[in-house]
Formats: C-alpha cells, structure tokens, sequence
C-alpha cells in the first residue's frame, strides 16, 4: 500500500461504513497510511478514526474492517 490513499480507496471504506449505517460525519479517515493501521474511537471528538494499514494488501484489509468497526462498537460480544 502506498504511504498516502486516494479518493478510490475512501470510496472504498465508505462503501463497508455506509451498509453499517454510520455517517461519513461521524468518520476521520486520514489521508496517510500507518502500520500498523487501526481503527479507533475519538473519545474526544465523538468519532471513528479510520487508519489504513501501510504495509498490508488494501483489499485484504478492507476485506476486515466491518468486522473490527462491529468489534470496537460491541465490545461485549467478543
């Protein structure tokens, strides 16, 4: 994965976000990627931050973000 996601890859997200029914406003996807990538709550800001693994296949990847989105929001049904 390259250091930095386009425009295609955010489409991408926004498509696992929007079946889950959460608001693009309630996402921050940074435009730099990290590893190791994470998706986390902004206690602060009341949002989810979306950051995408660097080092990874985006595919695979996405392929696992609903699932880690459903685990950080129900925590209790793991």
């Amino acid at each position: 994965m390259p250091k930095a996601i386009t425009l295609k890859e955010i489409e991408q997200i926004f498509g696992v976000t929007d079946r889950m029914g959460i608001s693009r406003e309630a996402l921050v996807i940074p435009l730099r990627t990290e590893h190791p990538g994470r998706v986390t709550l902004m206690k602060e800001a009341g949002k989810l931050e979306i950051v995408v693994e660097r080092d990874g296949d985006f595919a695979e990847w996405l392929s696992s973000l609903e699932e880690r989105i459903r685990a950080l929001m129900n925590p209790e049904e793991d």
